[in-house]
């Protein structure tokens, strides 16, 4: 990497916090100004070894060894130099240009912009600014889940082998309105806890998965279910205009983003007391600014778990 390396100037104006938002490290517990857990850096299965002093703004693994500033945990994840964690630190952090030795006012400005993404981070997911390689879309867990190759595909979803908070998991790229990925979901394959990761800090309340997608098809008509897979389901039948909750809670946010840009809401909740719980409470929230109309899946059954045929069947006495 090419450019002047203010390493002194960066330690100073990057968290330690916001590197590790930055690679979605979770499962990190606070307690006052530190954070513990697992050690991002050697993948260790300790959920105890990793430290992170946020007041000092410096990390130690008591396991595998590793500690310092912001500077040599980045230079430890991307096994680079110093000089290239502080330029990767540089570009991530959004100096306009790199740091040289006359940088006070810029630095300023920069630290600045650093508070003020804090206080903005409640309000929006920031996207990642990358892709996960090397994500296997022909895993046989995605076939056991009725996924048809060409949806793994689209959706960008398929076992992820790579180092990493999602490691030996399914990933599936989470995108925002406009197709920025700002988070990816993590399913554990064998069945152990946790069911899913997400990375620490993402909001997913923000978002509605799919949204990209539903919007771009120009329909006044959307689909709302539950679930990842859910939602792929029903993509895969013909249907783009569906979205998922990621949850059976609807947040403030996202029935903004419904309303915006939808004018029918058909609620495909699951079968269970809680889906139907929320299929009553949504439709009654939303019913008066909109059309809504409910499916009725029987108890207990959600749509990842239905053909192509039966969701097919449900959802064209709707449209």
């Amino acid at each position: 990497m090419k450019g002047w390396a203010d390493f002194r100037a960066v330690k100073e104006a990057v968290s330690l916090e916001a590197v590790l938002r930055h690679y979605q490290v979770a499962g990190l517990r606070r307690r006052r100004d530190q954070l513990a857990g697992r050690c991002p850096i050697h993948q260790g299965t300790r959920d105890d070894s990793f430290r992170a002093h946020l007041g000092k703004n410096a990390f130690r693994c008591f396991a595998c060894q590793a500690g310092g500033n912001v500077l040599d945990f980045v230079a430890a994840m991307e096994k680079c130099s110093i000089r290239d964690a502080a330029l990767r630190l540089q570009q991530w952090f959004g100096a306009s240009r790199s740091l040289g030795p006359a940088a006070g006012p810029q630095l300023a400005r920069w630290t600045q912009r650093q508070a003020e993404l804090v206080r903005e981070k409640e309000s929006y997911n920031a996207p990642l600014g990358f892709a996960l390689r090397g994500v296997d879309p022909d895993h046989s867990y995605l076939e056991y889940r009725g996924l048809a190759r060409a949806t793994a595909v689209e959706f960008g979803v398929g076992f992820y082998g790579g180092p990493g908070l999602l490691s030996q998991r399914i990933v599936i790229p989470i995108q925002n309105q406009r197709g920025q990925i700002v988070a990816y979901a993590g399913r554990a394959v064998d069945g152990g806890p946790p069911k899913y990761k997400l990375p620490a800090g993402f909001r997913k309340g923000l978002e509605l998965f799919n949204s990209h997608r539903a919007i771009a098809t120009g329909s006044r008509t959307v689909i709302l279910v539950e679930g990842y897979f859910d939602c792929m389901r029903v993509y895969q039948t013909g249907r783009p205009w569906v979205v998922a909750l990621m949850g059976a809670a609807l947040s403030i946010e996202q029935e903004k983003l419904l309303l915006a840009h939808f004018e029918k809401l058909i609620l495909m909740l699951d079968g269970d007391a809680a889906g139907r719980a929320a299929s009553q409470a949504i439709a009654i929230r939303l019913s008066r600014r909109c059309s809504v109309v409910t499916v009725r899946l029987s108890s207990g059954a959600q749509p990842d778990q239905m053909s192509d045929g039966a969701i097919g069947r449900l959802l064209a006495a709707t449209m």
